[in-house]
């Protein structure tokens, strides 16, 4: 599975990646035919009654991951910052995870305070990780430009990526990234697949197929859609018209810290 899911990221088309919550989804999704799954930590989070990316859901994660194994697609367990700061408890968290058959993870910088991790102890642990399971596709996320208020700093998202990828990273994630300029500087900045966030009314997968993507994430999308159409069932069993709005992340996060 994981010479394949690395082939899949060099195909005619960006990979694109829907991301589960529970094995039903995770099935429906194999079941519809892509060629791999993710997870979302949102909704795997949500699912459990916890607030996303707080270092919370170590377990959570890794018995959906033990479950969805079983596909006949690869797939791509979300873990967050890796559930601890230290580069040895991450690298040995990704072995187990590659122990199951999982053929890839997300590792993200951001932290549950709003900050990013230091560089210089992330490249530790990417380097720990590669070390540990080099057999797992490492998609090194950045969130230089998902916790910005404004405008994201170019130079240190480049700075970021680059470093990763220098530090053994089979992929680079930058969601929220979305200008076509930002998504040149991050596809000549390095060698590595590049993976963006399909956020709705911002890109458009063409278009990143177009500029040349290689793989490109649903993140919490299909939960929040199914959150919304699972309380629409019910509002029209009495045909009374009500509705309730499709709910962003933020939405969620709120919905669950009550």
């Amino acid at each position: 599975m994981t010479d394949l899911f690395r082939d899949l990221h060099h195909g005619d088309r960006p990979l694109l990646l829907p991301n589960a919550w529970d094995f039903a989804t995770g099935a429906a999704f194999a079941a519809a035919g892509f060629a791999a799954v993710g997870t979302t930590s949102l909704g795997v989070a949500a699912a459990a009654g916890k607030p996303d990316a707080t270092g919370d859901t170590r377990a959570e994660t890794l018995t959906l991951a033990r479950s969805l194994a079983r596909l006949t697609v690869p797939v791509t367990v979300d873990i967050e910052g890796g559930f601890s700061t230290r580069p040895e408890e991450v690298a040995g968290l990704v072995r187990e995870l590659a122990s199951y058959g999982i053929a890839g993870v997300n590792l993200e910088d951001g932290r549950a305070d709003g900050s990013l991790a230091p560089l210089g102890g992330q490249v530790e642990i990417v380097r720990a990780v590669k070390e540990a399971a080099p057999e797992v596709f490492l998609n090194a996320r950045t969130d230089t430009f998902w916790l910005a208020q404004g405008e994201a700093d170019r130079d240190e998202t480049l700075r970021r990526v680059r470093a990763y990828a220098d530090a053994g990273a089979d992929g680079v994630f930058v969601p929220a990234a979305a200008d076509d300029a930002d998504v040149r500087a991050l596809l000549d900045a390095v060698d590595v697949p590049l993976n963006l966030l399909f956020m709705p009314g911002r890109t458009r997968y063409a278009r990143l197929a177009e500029l040349g993507v290689h793989r490109v994430s649903c993140g919490s999308l299909p939960f929040r859609r199914a959150l919304h159409a699972t309380v629409a069932a019910a509002l029209e069993v009495t045909e009374e018209g009500r509705t309730w709005p499709m709910p962003s992340y933020d939405d969620i996060q709120a919905l669950i810290e009550g």
